[in-house]
């Protein structure tokens, strides 16, 4: 199953009391402003949550697996990686 961002909407304003569209303009700043600092290189960090993070793949050769004969070079490229925090790791593993 999948949350999407309206779930976590109605949940928020469900248990706040809080108006829907107000929870919405909240959540959507909050991605907005972290979408710009990863644009800008910088990593996010939530305490006990973890940290967004903007990495550099290198260039590297691949191949079509429909013809494996043909190779593919794939550029260099930005990718976003989420390094969960302690309290997160320990609620997944239930360690």
């Amino acid at each position: 199953m999948t949350t999407t961002k309206r779930d976590l909407v109605v949940r928020i304003s469900d248990e706040t009391g809080l108006i829907q569209h107000d929870v919405y303009e909240v959540i959507q700043k909050t991605l907005d402003y972290i979408t710009e600092s990863l644009t800008r290189g910088e990593s996010v960090e939530f305490r006990n949550f973890g940290v967004f993070e903007v990495q550099d793949r290198k260039a590297r050769i691949g191949r079509n697996p429909n013809r494996p004969n043909q190779v593919v070079t794939i550029p260099p490229r930005k990718v976003v990686k989420f390094k969960p925090g302690k309290i997160m790791k320990q609620e997944i593993t239930g360690l």
